[in-house]
């Protein structure tokens, strides 16, 4: 049987919102508040899901939440809401739940203020990200590279394939990862759906990151024995929660995140952490 290290995302979330907590309480000290809004388009169960549980975190750490419902397909409520946040000193970050059906969710991150992107993911941040320079970063490309460091996976120099090139995730990690910086300085090759014999890519990687948002995309011949594998994408097929890595995966992988409380809980601490750093940066 291989001997697989798992890589759970609790204990390097634990670690984030602890320090996320202790300024949180600085800042209130300081006579000033830390708030996080969410917008939501219409009601899918998942994505609602994903945002109570921001807010409950977010509780914990004493973030207050602000949350604006849109209706699905109303584009203007999703603008008007995009600007209600920007005007809002109290929403110190705010984040748009993508998906949002029937609008265009380019449209409203385009619209957003830059300096209360909580998620990372608007135009300046992403420009940011790509000149190495400070800024929100997205949320689960920066939770993976924390989970990488946290397991001791070797990163710089080392190939890491990333199989998807969504702007909320495929297209951030590469970058993220081919930055001259600790935790990554690596090669990275981006390969996607629309491009076959996908394992003969993914065989050559050190390091493989699931971003395709396809259950099971990723299965154990397209692994080199002793690859870190990280599932970043996810469906649900109900309420059962389905990896881009398939879990059979784990027999040839050296490192591999767990079907639930991988990259998940990462990504919820990191999105707070970008929301108080951006309250300290406003006056």
């Amino acid at each position: 049987m291989n001997d697989v290290v798992y890589m759970p995302g609790g204990p390097v979330a634990e670690a984030v919102l602890a320090d996320v907590t202790e300024r949180v309480a600085k800042l209130r000290a300081d006579g000033r508040d830390v708030g996080l809004g969410t917008i939501l388009v219409g009601d899918d169960g998942a994505s609602a899901s994903y945002v109570a549980k921001k807010h409950a975190t977010s509780e914990e750490v004493g973030i207050r939440s602000h949350h604006i419902d849109v209706a699905a397909g109303d584009q203007a409520g999703l603008m008007r809401a995009v600007a209600q946040f920007n005007e809002d000193p109290a929403v110190t970050g705010y984040l748009i739940q993508n998906p949002t059906p029937g609008c265009d969710f380019n449209a409203a991150l385009e619209a957003m203020d830059p300096a209360k992107d909580a998620d990372g993911l608007h135009p300046h941040s992403l420009g940011l990200l790509a000149m190495g320079a400070k800024g929100p970063r997205p949320c689960t490309p920066a939770g993976i590279q924390m989970l990488l460091q946290h397991y001791n996976v070797p990163v710089e120099g080392r190939h890491v394939v990333v199989v998807g090139r969504g702007p909320t995730l495929g297209r951030p990690m590469a970058l993220l990862m081919a930055l001259k910086e600790p935790g990554a300085n690596a090669a990275v090759t981006t390969v996607h759906t629309g491009v076959p014999n996908l394992a003969d890519y993914t065989r050559l990687g050190d390091i493989v990151i699931g971003a395709a948002g396809v259950p099971g995309i990723i299965q154990p011949e397209m692994v080199q024995p002793g690859a870190a594998v990280v599932s970043g994408g996810i469906v649900f097929q109900g309420k059962r929660l389905l990896p881009d890595v398939d879990e059979s995966v784990a027999e040839v992988a050296g490192w591999i995140t767990p079907r639930l409380g991988g990259v998940g809980p990462t990504t919820v601490a990191l999105l707070l952490r970008n929301t108080v750093e951006l309250a300290e940066r406003q006056e």
